[in-house]
């Protein structure tokens, strides 16, 4: 059974505890802390978009349509929906000749209360803009220029870029590969299913996903291509951490704060991953109930206050995250949600290994 690594105290008694499980490894493999079973094949959903975006920057497909920082950003992210998403998603797709009702990963409302408030006060309807994966399909169909031959865009980009979420089609099996490669996992004997977006998702381990996440930051175990696009993915996301998620989202708040040393990367029931490109370690966390924000995040941060050197404010800040205080509606203080003293002891114990 996996440990439990995250309390939720409501005032001096435990009410509830999220079992889970956490992998750090190095890019050769090596394990530095394993909590749980790290071996069991579970879906990383959007946490490994940023290796599905390889293929756009390996492709040269990024440099040739010219795709700034906040752009390749915005391929990785899982956004909110505000309205810089919105228009950087549809700037790929004009770069790419395209049109929005290409993207096949579905309409729905933005995360962010304030834009769908906004949207609503204009008698807007939300469009496949505002969904959280448009960046990472408007990169696929940048993608899909540069696999048809940078042909005039058109009828033939619309025709060559149909049906592009199914596993068959030549910009997926891109990405797939891209996700073999990294993990060293094949995806041939993975579970597979569909993820929200549309796309396929396969079932990992979380070894393989921290040995990904390690060789993400640190370009070791990774061929040439895929090594220069996760360096230029890793720059894109420190200069505009905004576009991975948004506001008051952690991933933006955490690397925005410590830069290029944290690429960390939220995705759907409890899934986190995380490259620690100085340390040259990548982290992989699965919570067992598919909790994100009152567990998953807790956990991640708790790993980066024990492995990467921080200063006494950088601490604070993180403590922000992996203690958090509960508050009614009144402001009154009724709880916390704390990293369990077994995970504190275990990260702890490999902090300085």
């Amino acid at each position: 059974m996996n440990p439990v690594l995250v309390e939720a105290w409501r005032g001096d008694a435990i009410e509830s505890e999220h079992t889970g499980s956490i992998a750090v490894l190095d890019a050769g493999g090596a394990v530095l802390l394993a909590l749980g079973d790290i071996d069991r094949p579970v879906f990383p959903r959007s946490a490994v978009k940023a290796l599905q975006a390889l293929p756009l920057v390996e492709s040269g497909a990024a440099e040739r349509l010219a795709l700034s920082d906040e752009e390749l950003a915005l391929a990785c992210a899982s956004h909110n929906g505000e309205p810089l998403h919105v228009r950087t998603a549809l700037s790929m797709l004009a770069k790419a000749g395209a049109d929005v009702d290409m993207l096949e990963c579905g309409a729905h409302w933005p995360y962010h209360e304030p834009s769908v408030r906004a949207m609503a006060a204009r008698g807007e309807t939300p469009t496949p803009l505002n969904n959280n994966c448009s960046g990472k399909h408007a990169g696929f169909v940048c993608l899909a220029c540069a696999l048809m031959g940078w042909n005039d865009g058109g009828v033939d980009l619309r025709r060559y870029v149909k049906g592009y979420v199914k596993p068959d089609h030549p910009v997926m099996r891109e990405v797939s590969e891209a996700l073999h490669a990294s993990t060293g996992f094949d995806l041939s004997r993975a579970p597979r299913g569909t993820d929200g977006c549309s796309i396929p998702t396969y079932g990992i381990p979380l070894r393989q996903l921290a040995l990904a996440f390690a060789r993400f930051g640190t370009g070791v175990g990774l061929r040439e291509g895929h090594a220069r696009a996760a360096r230029r993915l890793r720059e894109a996301v420190a200069k505009a951490p905004f576009m991975v998620g948004g506001s008051d989202r952690m991933d933006s708040a955490v690397m925005q704060r410590l830069g290029e040393r944290v690429f960390c990367k939220v995705g759907a029931e409890g899934m986190y991953c995380a490259a620690l490109p100085q340390r040259g370690l990548g982290v992989a966390i699965k919570i067992s109930d598919g909790n994100n924000a009152r567990a998953a995040e807790v956990v991640m941060a708790a790993a980066i206050e024990s492995l990467v050197t921080l200063s006494a404010e950088e601490a604070e800040f993180m403590d922000g995250f992996s203690a958090v205080r509960l508050k009614n509606w009144n402001g009154i203080e009724v709880g916390a949600l704390r990293a369990s003293a077994p995970l504190r002891r275990a990260l702890a114990a490999r902090s300085s290994s």
